[in-house]
């Protein structure tokens, strides 16, 4: 005899574990639909990193070429600085608003809206990595041995590790004050430690030690790779896969430290 039961009034269903591309999707929908209605967002995010691209470029007017020393890393590095910002404070909001509970209490995964916030804010980091990749180039004279796709493939996957550290470090903070404050911490530390204002092997040998496992290291190593190599080297793939391989690490750490709104 086959029985069937009720739920109980009054209980949530339990979220699902499994990754769904369906609840996925619909998470992303959802975002893209609210930052659209932000217009001020939409501008922080696609085209704060040309603006600081056009200003780097006549900072330097006198001295082209100390442009193109620079121009590349901070391709990547501007792209990641918005998007962790935008992104950490977006989710957030959505957490103290009680938006995000409001989604735990359905039959939705921490994967699924981890995935489906990284898709969306990764959608609009693919327009900002491109109009910044071609504002560098193709406007701005950035002179580049390799090639620009390359530069872009580096600035994208810097945008995504952004997006990512925006969602974990939103996890630890109460108000969007405090979604500031980790900047010093998260982002500062990675931009005086890889290689950008000397080389790495320059520092401290303990400094030196620690931009090894910093990945904003890894993408000023990967943008230097392009500016002076015309082919695809063994490591700039090296440099690219660490990029990538952080990102989607610290977004399993932001799906596992996912927590409801307390009081």
């Amino acid at each position: 005899m086959t029985t069937t039961t009720t739920p109980t009034p009054g209980l949530a269903p339990a979220p699902t574990s499994a990754l769904n591309l369906s609840r996925t999707t619909a998470t992303a929908a959802r975002v893209l639909r609210q930052l659209r209605h932000d217009p001020r967002t939409i501008a922080m995010m696609i085209l704060i990193p040309c603006v600081m691209l056009f200003l780097l470029r006549y900072v330097f007017d006198g001295s082209p070429r100390t442009f193109d020393s620079i121009g590349a890393s901070l391709l990547g590095i501007f792209p990641l600085i918005t998007m962790f910002l935008v992104t950490s404070i977006a989710t957030l909001r959505e957490r103290t608003s009680g938006t995000l509970e409001r989604l735990l209490a359905m039959p939705l995964g921490k994967g699924d809206l981890i995935a489906g916030y990284a898709l969306a804010f990764g959608t609009l980091a693919i327009i900002q990595s491109a109009l910044a990749t071609g504002l560098a180039v193709w406007f701005l004279g950035l002179d580049v041995i390799g090639s620009p796709w390359l530069l872009l493939l580096v600035a994208l996957l810097d945008a995504l590790l952004g997006t990512a550290l925006g969602l974990f470090v939103s996890a630890f903070a109460a108000s969007e004050f405090q979604a500031v404050q980790f900047m010093p911490a998260v982002i500062f530390p990675q931009l005086l430690l890889c290689g950008l204002f000397t080389p790495r092997d320059n520092m401290h040998p303990a400094l030196e030690a620690i931009s090894d496992v910093l990945p904003m290291s890894y993408a000023v190593d990967g943008m230097n790779e392009v500016l002076k190599h015309t082919d695809m080297t063994a490591t700039f793939v090296r440099d690219a896969l660490i990029v990538a391989g952080c990102a989607l690490l610290v977004l399993g750490l932001g799906a596992a430290t996912l927590r409801r709104r307390t009081a």
